[in-house]
């Protein structure tokens, strides 16, 4: 039986202004056979959602898609029109999307953006539609599935749109399923649930074709990887042979660069693992101490007795699902948001529950590294003004100072005069860091600071955390969804659910030997890359 998808020197371009054009996928060559699941890993620019968006069609509006054969289901795309593709999407291939939010109609329900599926497609009649598109709601494992039909996709959580997007991905009952990180930014125990969703599909007979960044992600449900980067299949093969016995350097450093229990003490960003420096804890000065907040949303508690320290140089972990209240307390120990009861010290000093103008002197003592730094820079700003804006220096000292933070952050003084759109994402989070530890701050708090990172860039930011709080003693207050992260960094744990710490401890102990029902079910949740 011939293969399902079928791909031979696949070329996709694109106009890049005065640069010239990119050449975003460079001749690659690979089969899909029915019923197996592939995956294509790689980091942001990789290619890879590029080539799994050019066999549906949908590589972009101004892309230049040829190759010596693209053919889906013993179709030949090649000289495909709009209405061409349109019948292939849905009923031979369905896409799932990173973003469901994005992905959806917002002025739909869920109900109609599956119908819609349906009705183009034909399957079924009118007078039943309600039913199917409820039936499918049920088979992705939506609670209370005719309900949700009616609502909206604001109305859904994250893990509910993106059911509600395979749901529409499978309506017509397609073959292939093409699956573009559909899991990425999700909590752990959501994106465990789905990617079993996603199994059960290919059981069922799908074959899938499944993108992601993240080889841990991919381990437990591919049979066969392909590795991108730069446009080209560096590496690609049986996956127990690439996550066990990988032959390309660049697979090697994706490998290694993946944070777990086993690489705690280890830098990421070196395929040797080379040791970490020591970190100089001083559990006798508390630099941090939350005693029993509470913070009220309406009738919702969003955090509930919370109590915690944090010592010299010590890096403690806040983990937990989306609304758990980890960043409401992070919030809160920033003095961003005041709690309903409770109270904050930083040092010595009162934090919560005083006027501003007594906090801003000592503000810089506490720091903040956020998920999105691109949204809290002002993007009038130059690099330079942004790392130098917090110091408390003039003329060639403070430009001095500047070059030196952006050095100890693996920039330079060739980054001074760059806005922050110029920037990759990786070097706006080392922008974002050099700014925090310019003050010499006592606490760094880090607020999701890797989740929207390539593996790689991850681990370089990771090994540069660790290596400033060893130099300077900083604290790290380090707030994640990600288990594996915080097993990597931390020296002490916090789990929290439903607003309240069901489980606290050193990394160690809690990781090992969980004693709270819900820290092991996040645990057990935790993606592992094994052979």
């Amino acid at each position: 039986m011939a293969a399902l998808v079928t791909v031979n020197d696949l070329h996709v371009t694109f106009p890049g202004g005065g640069t010239g054009p990119v050449h975003a996928v460079r001749g690659i060559s690979f089969t899909v056979e029915r019923g197996e699941c592939v995956a294509i890993v790689g980091e942001s620019g990789s290619g890879k959602s590029v080539t799994a968006r050019s066999l549906v069609g949908l590589a972009g509006p101004f892309a230049e898609v040829r190759a010596a054969a693209l053919e889906v289901d013993g179709r030949d795309t090649g000289g495909y029109t709009d209405r061409d593709w349109r019948r292939l999407r849905g009923r031979v291939a369905g896409l799932v999307l990173q973003d469901a939010l994005v992905s959806l109609d917002p002025l739909n329900t869920v109900g109609q953006e599956i119908g819609e599926v349906l009705r183009t497609h034909r399957v079924g009649v009118a007078a039943t539609r309600d039913a199917q598109v409820t039936a499918l709601l049920d088979a992705v494992h939506v609670p209370e599935p005719a309900e949700r039909a009616r609502q909206y996709p604001h109305q859904l959580s994250g893990g509910l749109r993106q059911r509600a997007l395979i749901a529409s991905a499978i309506a017509a009952d397609p073959p292939l399923l093409i699956a573009d990180e559909p899991t990425t930014a999700l909590d752990v125990t959501v994106q465990a649930s789905l990617l079993r969703l996603l199994a059960e599909r290919r059981a069922a007979g799908s074959t899938l074709l499944l993108v992601s960044h993240d080889l841990a992600v991919v381990a437990g449900i591919a049979d066969r990887v392909l590795v991108m980067r730069d446009g080209l299949i560096v590496e690609q093969g049986p996956t127990q042979r690439i996550l066990t016995a990988p032959e390309h350097d660049y697979t090697r450093m994706l490998l290694a660069a993946v944070p777990t229990a086993a690489s705690r003490g280890h830098r990421l960003s070196s395929t040797t693992r080379s040791p970490l420096p020591a970190p100089a804890v001083d559990p006798s000065r508390t630099v941090l101490r939350a005693d029993g907040l509470h913070k009220h949303f309406g009738t919702r508690h969003a955090v509930n007795d919370v109590t915690f320290t944090l010592a010299r140089g010590e890096i403690l972990g806040v983990v937990g699902e989306s609304g758990s209240g980890k960043t409401t307390v992070a919030r809160i120990a920033l003095g961003l948001l005041e709690p309903d009861g409770g109270t904050v010290h930083l040092g010595q000093t009162r934090w919560t529950g005083v006027p501003e103008r007594r906090r801003r002197p000592d503000r810089r003592r506490l720091q903040v590294v956020s998920q999105d730094p691109l949204s809290s820079f002002d993007p009038r700003y130059t690099v330079e003004k942004l790392v130098a804006e917090p110091l408390d220096l003039r003329g060639a000292a403070r430009r001095d100072r500047v070059v030196e933070l952006l050095e100890r952050v693996g920039l330079g003084a060739a980054h001074l005069r760059r806005h922050p759109r110029e920037l990759s994402g990786g070097q706006r989070q080392r922008v974002a860091i050099a700014r925090a530890v310019g003050p010499r701050p006592d606490v760094l708090v880090c607020d999701e600071p890797v989740s929207a990172l390539d593996v790689s860039v991850q681990a370089q930011v990771l090994d540069l955390l660790a290596d400033l709080r060893a130099a300077d003693g900083t604290a790290l207050l380090f707030i994640s969804h990600d288990l594996g992260v915080i097993h990597h960094l931390a020296d002490r744990v916090l789990v929290m659910h439903d607003g309240r710490v069901v489980e606290q401890g050193p990394v160690e102990d809690v990781f090992a030997r969980p004693e709270h029902q819900y820290t092991a079910t996040l645990l057990a949740a935790l993606p592992v890359l094994t052979g």
